[in-house]
């Protein structure tokens, strides 16, 4: 009931910054609660606090109770511990109207003050009307079994109208007959419209792909071809200088300054770049192209685990900086933000900036990829089926860090089995990398190429610092559904292939290493759906009948093996016997001791390479 509420918000902040409306006086937010889901969900609590937050703000949301004093069968003694269901509000000190939704005067005169209030102050305002529910919670509800005496009172109530009507009566201001002849006039337009309703014409197929979707697609992934996501070298270097050059009166952490120096020195001689300057080089690329980025998350700009630094602050002012907002080109705008302590909120008020903004790139980032749990009802409700339900397209992308690294079971999995059980009609795209170079082309072909669907990446923690592409792989690669084997081992000789997705490649590629398995292929699934010829093509050059194993750091009833186990076999028409190596199933993501992780690994590690 509530849930719609920060996505409301977020495609109303989204209108405003496209028109440039900075006083956010030209776009408004109007939303309509029920009394017992105003109090009860968490998720209004959430939105109430991105009112005053500098990221988030839309400068004053109408916030309408349809109080009917009953949630369901519910009363309010039993919903709430306060006097009104408006109390929540007061977190915003903001002023609630109550008024009585008999009274359609003072209603409208509530409104129009409410409207005013907004206008001149940019905060929040609530009407709050009391009235009723004649017919209990719908027309074929039964509220008199649980509400006899509250009905009973109901049952012998003339309608509003006929008390509106009756008060204009004696004051003179209609007659009888003007009243009844209004009545006549509505319910023949309401019967023209039934009418034609019944005759219409049901082969139409609604669309919401006018305007600015004009240009974008959804459907299959098939139908829309690849683009080129490459940037010239030099044009690299030179964003990265600019990236990294803070001005002459900022004080930095010389943390910082000597990190901007590092990435400095390995783009300039061409050293292996890890996934903080392949992801800063992405966004130096496309806002100097003209491009629109919004990255929010909790403690984002900095980041979680001290990579980005995409805002810096002085360390004698406290003022902040944001090195690539100066490389903003045309359209171009860089925002990054850090959210409240928030993810259904917050999550929510991105996929609604998506919703006005198709051609720039937002992101948001899960602190932890486990705490997207507390947002799965954004995800369910409208990231993974807003296109199937309203025709609505969305190029929203989380950033879930996920990685079985011994640090507990509510700090290493992003629940990819939730996303890959969830993938269906090409609806999400789910991508696990590896390299720096495999981000910077991801999120570049998000924006380039005109087919928008939501992009969940499962992004490294302790992976983030580890050098893997230059910046020559960079400027003339693309993005690898598929990184095939990469030891040089002659097709010919391979006796086991293991595929995987993720940070579990490099271990595997250093246990093959120790153990000198020549002999061993291993085949890297970076875009784990949708799925593509890419897998068959990768596997082409090897023999019939060749095990093929997944090996993956979840337990065996997660990650992404329940999924691949059933679309595996079908694309590759069985050619290859499929296994799985993974932990023991279990209820629990993870194990909390670090001692129990590294013994799970190496039996892991050893049972992806043993010989049946």
């Amino acid at each position: 009931l509530e849930w719609v509420n920060p996505v409301v918000e977020g495609r109303v902040r989204a209108k405003q910054d496209r028109r440039g409306d900075r006083d956010r006086r030209r776009v408004m937010p109007l939303v309509i609660h029920g009394d017992a889901a105003f109090m009860g969900q968490g998720v209004v609590g959430e939105t109430l606090n991105l009112a005053g937050l500098e990221g988030y703000t839309t400068g004053g949301t109408i916030h309408v109770v349809v109080n009917n004093q009953i949630g369901f069968t519910t009363v309010p003694s039993d919903a709430r511990s306060t006097r009104y269901a408006t109390d929540v509000t007061r977190m915003l000190n903001v002023p609630v109207f109550h008024v009585n939704g008999e009274d359609p005067e003072a209603v409208g005169q509530v409104t129009k003050l409410a409207i005013e209030f907004r206008q001149r102050f940019s905060k929040d305002v609530v009407v709050d009307m009391y009235c009723y529910r004649r017919y209990g919670h719908n027309e074929a509800d039964e509220p008199r079994f649980t509400q006899p005496l509250m009905y009973s009172i109901i049952d012998k109530k003339p309608s509003v109208r006929e008390v509106y009507v009756r008060r204009l009566l004696e004051m003179g201001q209609i007659t009888t007959a003007q009243a009844e002849e209004i009545v006549v006039r509505r319910r023949a337009v309401l019967d023209a419209a039934l009418e034609e309703a019944r005759k219409g014409d049901f082969s139409w197929v609604p669309t919401a792909m006018g305007g600015l979707w004009s240009h974008y697609a959804g459907g299959a992934d098939t139908l829309i071809p690849e683009v080129p996501t490459s940037v010239a070298r030099d044009k690299l270097v030179e964003l990265c200088r600019r990236a990294v050059t803070l001005p002459a009166y900022f004080s930095a952490n010389p943390k910082i300054t000597r990190l901007f120096e590092q990435r400095m020195e390995r783009v300039e001689k061409g050293q292996p770049l890890d996934w903080g300057i392949g992801e800063m080089l992405a966004y130096a690329s496309l806002v100097s192209e003209g491009v629109p980025i919004r990255l929010s998350g909790q403690d984002t700009r900095r980041g979680t685990f001290s990579h980005r630094h995409a805002t810096v602050v002085d360390t004698r002012s406290g003022a902040p900086y944001v090195p690539l907002a100066q490389l903003a080109g045309g359209h171009g705008r860089f925002e990054v933000w850090d959210s409240p302590l928030s993810e259904a909120g917050a999550l929510g008020f991105e996929y609604g900036y998506s919703l006005d903004y198709p051609d720039g790139l937002v992101i948001w980032e899960a602190q932890f990829g486990d705490f997207v749990n507390a947002a799965q009802v954004i995800i369910d409700q409208f990231v993974i089926s807003g296109e199937d339900k309203w025709h609505r397209l969305s190029g929203l992308v989380l950033f879930l860090p996920h990685a079985y690294e011994g640090q507990g079971p509510e700090h290493s999995s992003a629940r990819l089995e939730r996303f890959m059980q969830q993938s269906a009609e090409d609806n999400i795209q789910v991508c696990n990398l590896t390299t720096s170079a495999q981000i910077f082309h991801v999120l570049r072909r998000q924006v380039l190429r005109p087919w928008r669907k939501p992009l969940i990446i499962m992004t490294p923690k302790g992976m983030l610092r580890l050098p893997t592409s230059t910046i020559d792989e960079i400027a003339n690669g693309s993005f690898q559904r598929v990184i095939g084997d990469t030891s040089g081992v002659d097709p010919g000789d391979v006796r086991r292939i293991l595929l995987c997705s993720g940070k579990v490649y490099y271990d595997l590629d250093k246990k093959r290493s120790e153990l000198g398995a020549t002999d061993v292929a291993i085949i890297r699934l970076e875009q784990l759906y949708p799925i593509s010829d890419a897998i068959v093509n990768a596997l082409a050059p090897y023999k019939d009948g060749t095990p093929l194993v997944w090996v993956q750091d979840e337990p065996w009833n997660m990650g992404a093996w329940y999924c691949l186990n059933t679309r595996l076999p079908v694309l590759l028409q069985r050619r290859l016997p499929l296994t799985c190596v993974a932990r023991a199933e279990s209820a629990s993501p993870a194990t909390g001791s670090h001692a129990s992780h590294d013994l799970e690994q190496k039996m892991l590690l050893e049972a992806a390479f043993r010989r049946s």
